[in-house]
């Protein structure tokens, strides 16, 4: 089992799995290991991270309560070690406030996963022991504002979009997962099964998976393999749970059947897998692709409400729950006449959030912006109706809030 401790509760005997913190530029993050010296323990204690995730099946745990006998050192274990630990608290803040170090954790991430991708495509072996330290980072951003990094996770570059997109759906997922009230084991596995579903892609051809027009019937039928293909790469790691297996192979089925590549349909395809279709598709339709410019927020819901028997419609609104009726960078018109920019989204208040105002629909002018809280007591505004960025003319809404 794994289990995160801080490194000053590191001991000779234990079994380190990954590093916590600034794993990814850490000596030791690629490799498993037990601390077998006082030199290696001295190094991980002095090594400025803020702790690090053990594997009981292979070393020591912590110590138990005062007179419990020793815990001895068990075998290493046939069977794959389970997945995550129970939540570490965080505390909330604003949108604001987490956005430069959501910012840093995209960056990091995004190396992380370029890597773990481009070994893939080499034909290595995936380092699976890398990516829980990941999803940890990603799961605690989430828990202080989870607006912050899915709103900075949507805006990528086209040539990054393949890497990024599995960041993201490893952030809807978590966040997702939580919105349907899953416990904090299973919504790390849900990030987890997020974070690798598009593996496959790492065994299409780089002319196909990067083409910037549309794909032909041959090309198309290249591109709908990479489900089973990433599944055969991730089965062979043989150090995964059933549930990513599962998303990575089935996250293109539909709920009416109509999916690929099993056509399985409404309880057959698991929830795991219903909601990676979900977070897959909102964040493809919400980003910039090599072919096909991105759909601002609001109005990818808007249509993907009317895709039936598309997706499992508890699932769908739940997703709308987690990033909001009016999803971040969202431009809205109010009651006023006033437009604005969505620049946060407060617990519980799907209609009501915080909006930057810029604009005079009436009188198509600019105007002194002001951030206008919708949910506040006495608040005598509202919003009347989404918009359409490019029918005012506007381009950089997402420069509003980040």
């Amino acid at each position: 089992m794994l289990k995160k401790i801080s490194t000053q509760s590191v001991r000779i005997g234990m079994f380190i799995q990954g590093f916590d913190g600034n794993w990814l530029s850490h000596p030791f993050w690629k490799s498993r290991f037990v601390i077998d010296d006082a030199e290696d323990l001295a190094r991980v204690r002095q090594s400025g991270v803020s702790g690090v995730w053990i594997d009981t099946s292979k070393g020591l745990d912590v110590p138990g309560p005062p007179g419990a006998a020793p815990l001895p050192v068990p075998a290493v274990a046939c069977e794959p070690p389970a997945v995550v630990v129970a939540a570490v608290p965080v505390l909330g803040c604003s949108v604001r406030d987490e956005l430069q170090r959501a910012a840093k954790l995209i960056n990091r991430s995004k190396k992380a996963v370029t890597e773990l991708f481009q070994e893939a495509r080499l034909g290595n072996a995936i380092n699976i022991e890398g990516c829980m330290p990941l999803v940890a980072d990603i799961s605690e951003s989430l828990a202080r504002n989870s607006s912050a990094l899915l709103g900075l996770a949507r805006l990528k570059h086209k040539d990054e979009y393949t890497y990024l997109h599995s960041v993201a759906v490893c952030a809807l997922m978590l966040s997702l997962a939580r919105q349907l009230g899953l416990d904090e084991e299973r919504a790390r596995e849900a990030g987890l099964a997020g974070l690798l579903h598009d593996v496959g892609k790492m065994a299409m051809p780089l002319e196909v998976l990067n083409k910037p027009g549309s794909l032909t019937d041959a090309e198309f039928a290249i591109m709908r393999s990479h489900p089973e293909r990433g599944h055969a790469m991730l089965l062979a790691t043989g150090s995964l749970p059933e549930s990513a297996l599962d998303v990575c192979l089935h996250h293109h089925e539909k709920y009416d059947g109509s999916g690929y590549p099993g056509h399985l349909a409404g309880e057959a395809i698991s929830l795991l897998a219903r909601m990676g279709a979900v977070c897959d598709v909102y964040d493809a339709i919400t980003s910039n692709r090599p072919y096909k410019q991105a759909w601002n927020p609001a109005e990818s819901l808007a249509r993907m409400a009317q895709w039936t028997g598309h997706f499992d419609t508890r699932v769908f609104h739940a997703l709308v729950r987690t990033v909001g009726i009016y999803p971040l960078g969202s431009l809205v018109r109010l009651e006023s006449g006033r437009l604005g920019v969505v620049v946060d989204l407060l617990p519980g208040k799907l209609t009501t959030p915080v909006v930057r105002v810029f604009f005079s629909a009436k009188n198509r002018a600019a105007i002194v912006q002001q951030e206008v809280d919708l949910s506040r007591p006495g608040s005598n505004d509202r919003i009347l109706s989404r918009e359409d960025p490019a029918e005012w003319g506007f381009s950089n809404l997402d420069d509003f809030w980040r």
